[in-house]
């Protein structure tokens, strides 16, 4: 996550790193269908109107780091130079979520997601925003056509989800952005 620079602003994303972790917490300690929004701010000590300033639903609690790592993909995108060639960048971004995702620290996260329906949905759902912004990238940045932006963007998603139920994570990423280059190489 981009650092904060102001004192508002340091404080801000303070008490939403607060609001996460304690959410965090209380989902794994207790289970997430037994924990409310109004437990969580307790814990945490803040109003419920301030959780739903930094978070919109009680799945975006889980999901806290889902606005960086889109932030990250679409800058992957439109901070390049223009002679340096995409799908590597692309690749690198999706090693670091998917490394972050698969460490052993975050396995208790994901047994929770797994097991429960809302958390899928909202992946899923937050899977798709993230392509979608990719591809309007993509196709911003890029001379290709829309579906092929659009294409890419959602290989380039899915690779992650692949990737982190593979054995070999990183091994997943390298095989599937072979195939995503190949591809993209036929949209050239």
């Amino acid at each position: 996550m981009t650092a904060p620079t102001g004192r508002r602003e340091r404080k801000k994303a303070a008490t939403r790193q607060k609001i996460a972790d304690t959410a965090l917490r209380l989902f794994l300690e207790r289970g997430y269908d037994a924990v409310g929004i109004r437990d969580v701010a307790a814990e945490a000590d803040v109003a419920v109107t301030t959780l739903f300033a930094h978070f919109a639903s009680k799945e975006a609690l889980v999901f806290e780091q889902d606005r960086d790592f889109e932030r990250r993909l679409v800058e992957a995108v439109t901070s390049r130079a223009s002679s340096e060639p995409l799908i590597p960048l692309l690749r690198h971004e999706i090693h670091a979520l998917v490394r972050h995702c698969a460490a052993d620290r975050t396995a208790p996260v994901w047994r929770m997601i797994e097991a429960t329906p809302a958390l899928r949905e909202y992946e899923e759902s937050m899977r798709l925003r993230h392509a979608e912004s990719l591809a309007t990238a993509l196709a911003a940045a890029l001379p290709q056509s829309a579906l092929a932006c659009r294409t890419i963007a959602r290989f380039a998603i899915d690779a992650y989800a692949l990737a982190r139920e593979a054995a070999d994570p990183d091994a997943a990423v390298d095989e599937i952005f072979r195939m995503i280059e190949a591809a993209w190489a036929v949209t050239g």
